[in-house]
């Protein structure tokens, strides 16, 4: 008889083996962080499953699973009417909740009674976290490091893309966390993502690399926006080798506005987070930011912005916090054209 269990590990090892991973949780609780690819099917919905604890607290735990075994077979029933009607005999599903227990062990009862190979992930979604935890503290360490340095608009971002396009290994850290990393790096319609859905969106990313090539990735700082690096993979970067990227100063200004041009067309976002820079710059400064602002002198607010917050910020940094920024080599890109980046991600890629 087949196993209905398997150990975390070995089942992170053969994920391709399933045809769909079951995330029984409620809703919430996969919003926060799930495993890469798993699909939600909740045996108890987020108002459910507070209804049971509730009732286990006033009542009884034999009240509290009376009633959850309701819920949960009327759930059950739902998604085999509604997402699993069409599945056919071979289909192969993972499913898992938090700690392996009865909400995944119901699912995968059903679904192993009616004939499908269905496997419950033994501990579940905290097995699966410990596993990501412990991952991330070893996984860094097997890749050389090619780190992507330069002042704000330089294009490091635009790089690693031409970099990934033609062929290079690139570790986009702004990508994952969905920030561009400064106070202004907030994307507009795409909010960050939870610390433990960050981690694990890391961990699935480094472990499809190959440790035989090198992995080029920006110059970050501790954290990106909200969300905080592993102190191993920051430690890693800051003893990497450096590749300092030059752009024009016109250049930089351009790319720029460009990349960030949905501040142009919402000035009072704009505004609300220049105000966080009074602390360091005064209110006089920043108010002279925003008066450019509003009068729609982006060039000038732009270059200004430049010379007397970010710039002085990467260089009283970089050399601080890379230790091999100072010997790095020079990549000079003339324009901000996407032809020239992609010329120098070419070279760089070869080299």
């Amino acid at each position: 008889m087949l196993r209905t269990t398997i150990p975390c590990a070995e089942a992170l090892a053969h994920l391709d083996a399933y045809d769909a991973i079951i995330d029984v949780r409620s809703p919430s609780e996969f919003a926060l962080d799930h495993v890469p690819g798993a699909i939600s099917c909740p045996v108890l919905d987020d108002d459910e499953r507070a209804r049971i604890g509730m009732l286990h607290t006033l009542e009884s735990a034999f009240a509290a699973k009376r009633a959850g075994a309701a819920l949960v077979a009327r759930n059950l029933a739902r998604h085999l009417e509604e997402r699993f009607a069409d599945k056919p005999r071979q289909w192969r599903p993972l499913v898992y909740c938090w700690r392996g227990g009865q909400r995944s062990g119901a699912m995968v009862h059903v679904l192993s009674a009616i004939g499908w190979p269905a496997r419950q992930l033994e501990g579940g979604y905290r097995a699966f976290r410990r596993h990501v935890i412990g991952e991330l503290e070893v996984l860094p360490k097997h890749f050389r490091l090619r780190i992507v340095c330069g002042p704000t608009g330089s294009g490091k971002s635009r790089l690693l893309r031409h970099l990934a396009a033609c062929g290079a290994q690139v570790l986009d850290l702004e990508e994952i966390a969905c920030h561009r990393g400064s106070v202004l790096g907030a994307l507009p319609q795409a909010p960050q993502p939870s610390q433990k859905w960050f981690e694990t969106r890391l961990w699935w990313t480094l472990r499809a690399l190959d440790p035989a090539r090198p992995v080029f990735v920006e110059s970050e700082s501790r954290k990106v926006g909200q969300l905080r690096l592993p102190d191993v993979l920051i430690e890693h970067m800051r003893a990497a080798e450096c590749v300092q990227l030059r752009l024009p100063a016109g250049a930089r200004v351009r790319l720029l506005r460009d990349e960030y041009a949905h501040f142009e067309a919402d000035g009072a976002t704009l505004m609300r987070q220049l105000d966080c820079l009074v602390a360091l710059h005064g209110r006089e400064r920043v108010e002279t930011w925003k008066r450019l602002a509003a009068e729609r002198r982006w060039d000038e607010m732009v270059q200004r912005l430049l010379e007397e917050h970010y710039d002085p910020a990467y260089h009283r940094s970089i050399n601080r916090n890379f230790l091999r920024a100072g010997s790095a080599a020079q990549v000079t890109i003339d324009s901000e054209d996407n032809a020239d980046f992609a010329h120098a991600a070419a070279a760089l890629a070869a080299g």
